[in-house]
């Protein structure tokens, strides 16, 4: 993947990240739909950072 490839993706998983951060602060969330959140965030966040090595890598 290029480098550009990389950062396109990394800056979507940033984004996605600041989505489901956003939705969490919601106070209506049923304790279901904050777990569910919480999950998608964890597998987001993990992408992004792995998406933010390979990028750092790709750079060096």
């Amino acid at each position: 993947m290029s480098i550009r490839e990389l950062a396109k993706e990394l800056y979507r998983a940033t984004k996605r990240v600041e989505e489901l951060e956003r939705r969490l602060l919601e106070v209506s969330l049923t304790p279901k739909e904050r777990e569910s959140l919480e999950a998608q965030l964890k597998e987001v966040r993990a992408e992004r950072d792995r998406l933010r090595e390979m990028l750092d890598k790709a750079k060096a």
